[in-house]
């Protein structure tokens, strides 16, 4: 094991709370992949354990793990596919994995483009690992670990442009569960003295605001109030709210941001009201623009569902966008690990 994880150096998610350790998002042991469910969690903490990368694959798509905790799930899914190559020759091996990195990125249509490149870097070093003859699980979970490391980093880093944008003493209004973004907003604002607090749509059908987001807050100490899914204009309207954040689960280069539906309708409210409204992504070389990206449709009837009681009567049919787009001239910023940059000038993103 890697010092960085053997206790010598500081991890990048020390001082964070419970729901965003890194072995509370997913972890892995002898061959087998633990993710928390988030569907459960405040109520239940409670780990499914998938056996292979088909499980892991089925529990993305069956909404397990939502926001960041895919790409560490599926990661971790290749782990486990590299340990089953171990008894393949290099040929099949190394189809095997190939198998193994289509079915992960490929479990939630929205965000498979940037999946897919990340899964591919993990199928690379597997790929590799075989070609030398070295242990492919051991090299593909070592460079899993290490890019998880990256990228806590590296959200801290979008956070701390985040938070120089915000006054000494603000209230923000969120949407869904921006997981890693989010906890380094609430730390990073707590280090540099400023007096944050938070209001959280619940974000139904599955609750990730009331569930996640306010358990992040409620547990590092930070003011927090749930709000309904109807709410976010008169809160913003009566002035409650001072800034609208949001991560974006795709960032086009043309400056549209894809994340959880509902966040079109409250950067529409946040214009109008001219509140600013922040979102927090990488921009996509795969998504030049929109007409690249699909949106998820998932099943009608998780609409007309509750926390597992039906909503509404048999018969009563549902429809359930997981994602909505939000267009350039309606956010205010794109914040990125290489700093502030408005939706209209994301190409500059690459210039360096």
């Amino acid at each position: 094991m890697s010092p960085l994880f053997g206790g010598f150096m500081e991890r990048a998610d020390d001082g964070l709370p419970f729901l965003l350790r890194y072995e509370s998002v997913a972890h892995y042991r002898d061959g087998g992949v633990w993710i928390l469910d988030r569907r459960k969690y405040p109520a239940v903490e409670e780990f499914v354990h998938c056996t292979d990368y088909r499980q892991v694959a089925k529990a993305i798509a069956d909404m397990v793990t939502q926001s960041g905790g895919p790409w560490l799930a599926a990661a971790l899914g290749m782990v486990s596919a590299a340990r089953e190559a171990h008894r393949l020759s290099p040929d099949a091996a190394k189809q095997h994995l190939e198998r193994a990195a289509n079915e992960l990125c490929q479990a939630r249509p929205t965000t498979s483009a940037n999946m897919k490149a990340h899964i591919q870097r993990v199928l690379k070093v597997a790929q590799n690992a075989i070609n030398t003859g070295e242990d492919a699980e051991a090299n593909t979970y070592a460079y899993v670990m290490e890019n998880l490391e990256k990228r806590y980093r590296q959200s801290r880093t979008m956070a701390a442009f985040a938070v120089d944008l915000l006054p000494d003493e603000v209230t923000v209004l969120t949407q869904c569960y921006a997981e890693t973004l989010i906890g380094f907003i609430l730390l990073v604002a707590r280090e540099k003295g400023k007096k944050i607090s938070l209001i959280c749509p619940e974000t139904r059908p599955y609750l990730q605001g009331a569930r996640l987001t306010a358990s992040v807050a409620h547990d590092m100490g930070v003011p927090v109030t749930v709000i309904t899914d109807n709410m976010p204009a008169y809160i913003l309207s009566k002035g409650m709210a001072h800034v609208f954040i949001s991560a974006a689960d795709v960032v086009t280069l043309d400056g549209h941001v894809v994340n959880k539906i509902g966040t079109f309708q409250i950067a529409l409210a946040a214009q109008h009201l001219a509140v600013p409204y922040y979102a927090l992504g990488i921009p996509s070389v795969k998504h030049p623009d929109i007409s690249t990206v699909e949106i998820e449709e998932r099943s009608p009837e998780e609409t007309v569902h509750a926390l597992g009681i039906r909503t509404a009567k048999q018969g009563v049919k549902g429809y359930y966008p997981a994602f909505d787009i939000t267009p350039p001239h309606l956010v205010s910023a794109v914040i990125t690990p290489r700093g502030v940059f408005l939706p209209q000038d994301l190409k500059r993103y690459f210039e360096d």
